[in-house]
């Protein structure tokens, strides 16, 4: 009795689970559609079509060695670097490699139709917005009321807490949080627009805010300032905001013609 007495809450509480099977790509398509996201995903598989699309009509293809250099790249990256790790990749992935090799030629391509259709407005567009491609180093807390914002900020000034210590205990924001406050190398193109403003002309080392948003309360400090320069890593930047400034503007018109033969 004892010993059935003793056994009981444990059996009570460890129920045995069903078997759950790799969901069908039928069962993938429903919860998009119930979680709302299917829109989402819907857009990005038509923007591809597009892009393939135009690649074709501007004959804008890919060589074999450039599509294997890019798949190279990809595996390195990825420390893919034997058949062994690469296929657990794919399995942990849920695709073929015939899907990989596709997502490939699409990144590949989506860059080659960007140059063909932007490639000769990048130096223009960057010296019309050259503020906009400097790239500051930045830490914030983010905490939800302004009352603690102030609270925090009059601390910091203060110096009776370190930004990394208050960043560790107080910020609400995941990155900042795990990092005491540091957030990474932004272009100010990149910021959230009431940041962006609020720091483009702070000195390194200085506390701006509380600057509010829809995310909360801010305090950031400016850590570095680069030098604006139109290098690879910005070129490739402008490129690509060109592009999608261009697909929204053509996302808009196809719904608005939808709309219109409603």
């Amino acid at each position: 009795m004892a010993s059935t007495l003793e056994q009981t809450p444990t059996q009570s509480t460890q129920p045995t689970l069903p078997a759950i099977a790799p969901a069908t790509d039928a069962e993938i398509l429903a919860y998009l559609r119930c979680t709302c996201k299917i829109a989402e995903l819907s857009t990005a598989a038509e923007q591809n079509s597009l892009i393939l699309k135009l690649c074709e009509q501007f004959n804008i293809t890919l060589s074999d060695e450039e599509w294997q250099a890019a798949g190279d790249a990809f595996r390195t990256e990825h420390r893919l670097l034997g058949a062994t790790e690469t296929l657990d990749w794919l399995n942990r992935q849920r695709i073929a490699v015939e899907d990989w090799s596709q997502g490939i030629r699409v990144t590949l391509l989506t860059k080659k139709l960007q140059e063909h259709l932007f490639g000769e407005n990048v130096d223009s567009h960057y010296l019309n917005n050259r503020e906009q491609y400097k790239r500051v180093a930045v830490s914030q807390i983010l905490v939800n009321e302004l009352s603690e914002a102030l609270r925090l900020l009059q601390l910091l000034r203060q110096e009776q807490v370190s930004f990394c210590a208050a960043a560790l205990e107080y910020s609400k924001g995941k990155h900042s949080k795990e990092n005491g406050g540091f957030v990474g190398v932004r272009f100010l193109a990149e910021l959230i627009p009431e940041i962006a403003s609020a720091v483009a002309d702070a000195e390194v080392g200085q506390l701006v805010g509380p600057i509010s948003t829809k995310f909360g309360c801010h305090i950031v400090r400016v850590e570095k300032w680069f030098v604006a320069e139109l290098t690879p890593d910005v070129r490739d930047y402008i490129l690509a905001t060109l592009f999608q400034l261009w697909l929204q503007n053509h996302d808009s018109v196809v719904a608005q013609s939808w709309q219109d033969n409603l």
